[in-house]
């Protein structure tokens, strides 16, 4: 029924919107020559299972304060570089592995490390023609505008609601309480998107409708985004 549809849609980052490049493909932008490849493979490995790409897969064992990573700059930096450095220690050494940590965080924010979903753009251009508003609310330690911006998708995004800058992360209501305020919509009639039922699912607490994407790489997942326009309606301004 229409009464049951949203008029406003919140959509998470990394793994809905946008996946961050491989792990692989992140450590080979060091561009160490002459590493062995069972080495290369080792270390790719130990990356991996830190959680040491911002957007990649999680830690195997997650250190102290991981959790709240994402509620500034610098634990967000902090977090990142500490699990990228221990990874890198027994093949680059402790002289190089902070040079490089820093190296490989900084990469991450390269709008070029970033690829959008195959039906990122046609799902956001399809709300903004029914006008209905949309917000980007993630877990987060920097700007990710910028990655919008260079894909042409800025201005199809009413409001960015960023972790870092509000100080309190997802799945603290917060968070989506001020999504829905920014949109100028009550949060029964919101709907957020995500591929963290956890995390995103968290927005289930104010009253919001939640649907789940898998966080695939883009090429594995073209289309999971289209069922966001069978869960609207144009926002006619009435509701």
């Amino acid at each position: 029924m229409i009464d049951d549809l949203a008029t406003a849609v919140m959509f998470d980052f990394s793994g809905t919107l946008f996946r961050i490049e491989s792990v692989e493909d992140w450590f080979d932008s060091l561009g160490l020559d002459g590493l062995p490849a069972a080495e290369r493979e080792a270390c790719v490995r130990r990356l991996t299972e830190a959680g040491a790409l911002p957007g990649g897969p999680q830690p195997v064992q997650a250190p102290a304060g991981w959790d709240e990573r994402d509620t500034s700059a610098e634990q967000h930096h902090a977090a990142y570089t500490g699990q990228t450095r221990a990874a890198l220690l027994p093949t680059v050494g402790a002289d190089r592995a902070d040079a490089l940590a820093d190296a490989l965080y900084s990469r991450h924010m390269d709008p070029e490390t970033w690829q959008p979903y195959p039906d990122a753009e046609a799902v956001l251009k399809e709300l903004r023609r029914r006008s209905v508003p949309v917000a980007v609310v993630s877990n987060i330690g920097w700007d990710l505008r910028p990655v919008f911006v260079a894909h042409g998708l800025d201005q199809l995004v009413d409001a960015f609601v960023l972790s870092y800058e509000l100080g309190v992360q997802k799945p603290d209501p917060r968070i989506f309480g001020a999504a829905c305020e920014l949109l100028g919509t009550e949060p029964v009639r919101t709907l957020m998107v995500g591929d963290s039922p956890p995390a995103d699912g968290g927005a289930t607490a104010l009253g919001c409708q939640f649907l789940e994407v898998p966080p695939l790489p883009a090429a594995e997942r073209p289309a999971d985004l289209l069922p966001v326009l069978d869960l609207t309606v144009p926002n006619t301004g009435g509701q």
